[in-house]
């Protein structure tokens, strides 16, 4: 376990790189949409039941499978790449998990990666728990819902910074994303890629925090 090395690399998608494409992401010729810290790494999908956030490439950490039943690829640390993205697409802002044990799965990031839980949030009947791993890194944010049945914990979805929404929006049009609103986060503002885009995973676009 380390406490200051740990660092998530990328996070591996199942899908059709064309569609990443279309939205304005560059996607290289091994799947990589490269972004300032976390990267996605598109991986082709096999079938509807290998589709979305798969797993997580994670640098820095000791040899494991798993989190939390969450599939990772130990891997070493990536040298920083970026490319120019129509979208405007900046870095990863957050990852979110879905669970039904905000505890189990707020453990085992933590042991895994020496990331200790910053902060939660209560929600009516939801309870979120939020990470950071690494310094100035992704936040993971754990997302424990009564409703949740799903057995084992899963990835449910990510938010990317832009750095115009409202001119990433215009380039994908109404038809594929909402209309942007005020985020949680206070003074930014954020807007939903539609489902029927077809990336396989839930995914928002978000102003940056200048803060």
């Amino acid at each position: 376990m380390t406490t200051n090395e740990a660092r998530v690399e990328w996070l591996t998608v199942a899908g059709d790189p064309e569609t990443w494409r279309s939205i304005g992401l560059t996607v290289g010729g091994d799947g990589l949409i490269p972004l300032f810290g976390t990267g996605l790494k598109i991986a082709e999908s096999t079938g509807a039941d290998d589709a979305g956030i798969v797993g997580w490439g994670l640098s820095g950490i000791d040899p494991v499978a798993m989190i939390a039943g969450l599939p990772v690829d130990v891997v070493d640390p990536a040298p920083p790449s970026f490319a120019d993205h129509a979208l405007g697409a900046a870095e990863l802002d957050h990852v979110v998990i879905m669970t039904s044990s905000l505890e189990t799965v707020s453990g085992a990031v933590a042991d895994a990666t020496g990331c200790a839980l910053k902060r939660t949030r209560e929600l009516g009947t939801i309870t979120q728990g939020f990470h950071r791993i690494g310094r100035g890194g992704l936040i993971v944010e754990i997302v424990e819902h009564p409703d949740y049945d799903r057995g084992a914990a899963e990835f449910w979805g990510l938010v990317i910074n832009v750095d115009d929404l409202d001119a990433a929006c215009a380039l994908l049009g109404p038809e594929r994303v909402s209309e942007p609103k005020d985020a949680v986060q206070p003074g930014r503002r954020i807007a939903t890629i539609r489902s029927e885009v077809g990336l396989g995973t839930a995914v928002a676009l978000m102003t940056r925090d200048t803060r």
